[in-house]
């Protein structure tokens, strides 16, 4: 997972609307229906790539650097962060099975824990996100 940033050229469409596209990355495109939501979209169809690009095992290209806009467009280096763009839209539930140790099992009964929450907790601070 990392954090990224790509140029994006934006091009203002006759009805007002924004289509947005990363040279350096195919397939990566989007549009708005103005300037803010333009800019929200080309973040999140960004992260969308990226992380596609990192679970896939792909090769990440190099972003230009210097590009310029034909007339009518300009460009705007967007940023992403995978790993906040996972936790938005990966928050499914999965069951896992494991074991612990009886005695274990009957403390925790006691102190009334949350399993599950307690191993969210630990396994994030294990890998250090949050």
């Amino acid at each position: 997972m990392g954090k990224y940033v790509y140029p994006a050229v934006f091009t203002k469409e006759d009805d007002g609307k924004y289509s947005i596209f990363f040279p350096d990355l195919e397939g990566c495109y989007t549009t708005g229906d103005n300037l803010s939501d333009a800019l929200y979209m080309a973040e999140d169809v960004l992260a969308f790539t990226m992380y596609s690009l990192e679970k896939d095992k792909l090769p990440i290209p190099e972003p230009s650097e210097n590009l310029a806009a034909e007339a009518g467009s300009f460009v705007n280096y967007i940023v992403c962060d995978t790993l906040e763009y996972q936790k938005m839209n990966n928050n499914k539930a999965i069951k896992k099975t494991l074991s612990i140790p009886e005695w274990l099992n009957e403390k925790a009964m006691e102190a009334n824990l949350n399993f599950s929450q307690v191993l969210q907790e630990a396994l994030k601070a294990k890998l250090g996100v949050y």
